[in-house]
């Protein structure tokens, strides 16, 4: 039963009572480590737990906590070990292990989404869309004391983020550790995720022929920006269908 501290939170804010259950449905303690056990390639428990570490960067990411340090120092007793211990499992952490770690977040909430009525009615039904776009790891002022007042200090990495606009959540994520590395030189990580009656939706820098070709290939379509130095050919006369808010569509 809720104790009756929680109470006033139930009937105040529910929708954040809601979501705080939905969240330790989905990523418990004990699902964690044994997903991160079975996920993790070179990376293995020892006396620092996958969830405690999780619990950890949660707390930065939203927000109670303005560092790793700051978070630690709030739960140390529980965790264990010391912070150098904390950072080197930070480091630790494969590129791989993060990118599987929003697809598995994915798997558990889109249930409890569809569940609720969270999601958006879908501009094409039957098919499912993907909007895929870059997002670059911004510089923080934790770099080198030398590279903090240049504009064009080295960022910490990039990656290619899969949103889905019905369920209104990022469900796959593509990491590289090269900050500026060239979005394209990362699609080829994107190809093999690439289901029949997708629609990706994407801007002209994704534009390639490997890329919508293996779409094409795979019974899925995609809704991409042209790139002005894409190759095609026109196989017919293009045909007049009406006007919208933004012009004529042929």
């Amino acid at each position: 039963m809720l104790s009756s501290v929680f109470d006033p939170f139930v009937e105040k804010s529910p929708i954040s009572v809601m979501a705080r259950g939905m969240m330790e449905r989905a990523l418990n303690p004990d699902q964690l480590n044994q997903w991160f056990d079975s996920t993790a390639n070179s990376q293995y428990t020892k006396d620092l737990l996958f969830s405690s570490l999780f619990d950890i960067m949660s707390k930065v990411v939203l927000g109670s906590h303005r560092s790793v340090h700051a978070a630690y120092q709030a739960t140390e007793e529980d965790i264990g070990v010391s912070i150098t211990s904390v950072y080197n499992k930070l480091n630790g952490i494969e590129p791989h292990t993060s990118a599987q770690l929003v697809r598995y977040a994915a798997r558990q909430a889109q249930p409890l989404v569809k569940k609720l009525g969270g999601t958006v009615p879908s501009p094409l039904p039957g098919k499912r869309i993907k909007l895929l776009d870059g997002n670059c790891i911004e510089k923080t002022q934790r770099r080198l004391k030398e590279l903090r007042s240049l504009a064009a200090g080295p960022l910490p990495g990039k990656s290619l983020v899969v949103y889905d606009p019905v369920m209104r959540m990022p469900i796959d994520v593509f990491p590289c550790e090269d900050g500026h590395a060239q979005e394209r030189s990362l699609l080829k990580t994107v190809l093999s995720t690439i289901e029949a009656d997708d629609v990706w939706i994407a801007d002209r820098n994704f534009c390639t022929i490997e890329f919508t070709s293996t779409i094409a290939s795979q019974g899925a379509y995609f809704v991409i920006r042209e790139h002005k130095k894409y190759p095609w050919q026109a196989l017919g006369k293009e045909k007049y269908i009406g006007k919208i808010e933004t012009g004529k569509l042929y």
